[in-house]
């Protein structure tokens, strides 16, 4: 496989006061997968500026971006571009608002011309398993900065 681009992705570890962390099931017409909340950055923006507006994108949350937990520093190929190299970049994240109201029902919303389904759950950490994730830098981030490996 030849590599001609580059693709970077922001992620946010949300944990929240009972001790479980925000995952994102989502469906596209031929992928389904489960991951951190995150996206794609935007020429213009930076790591903290896209995290932010992803969140407020998909669960019309605004979060404080703190601290980065990771960043790869290997090669992984896009599972959703062919030809491109991902790089993907994981900090933690707190809600704004303290009395937020996150929606946990299925919505869909439109990118890039494509409709998703998006449904948010909270996985409680003390019974967390890897094999809830299905993309393998969320399985790494997961086990160092959630199980504490």
């Amino acid at each position: 496989m030849q590599i001609s681009r580059f693709t970077i992705r922001v992620y946010g570890i949300w944990v929240n006061s009972n001790q479980e962390v925000l995952l994102v099931h989502e469906k596209m017409p031929h992928l389904h997968f489960t991951k951190f909340p995150g996206g794609g950055m935007e020429f213009g923006e930076g790591t903290r500026e896209c995290l932010a507006r992803e969140f407020l994108e998909e669960t019309g949350i605004e979060v404080e971006v703190k601290e980065h937990l990771f960043t790869t520093d290997f090669f992984q190929a896009s599972a959703f571009k062919s030809g491109d190299q991902l790089m993907a970049i994981y900090y933690r994240v707190e809600p704004k608002d303290p009395n937020f109201e996150l929606a946990l029902e299925e919505k869909q919303i439109e990118i890039n011309g494509k409709i998703e389904t998006l449904r948010f759950f909270w996985s409680p950490i003390v019974n967390f398993e890897l094999e809830q994730l299905t993309f393998p830098i969320d399985k790494i981030v997961a086990r160092k900065f959630l199980l504490g490996l």
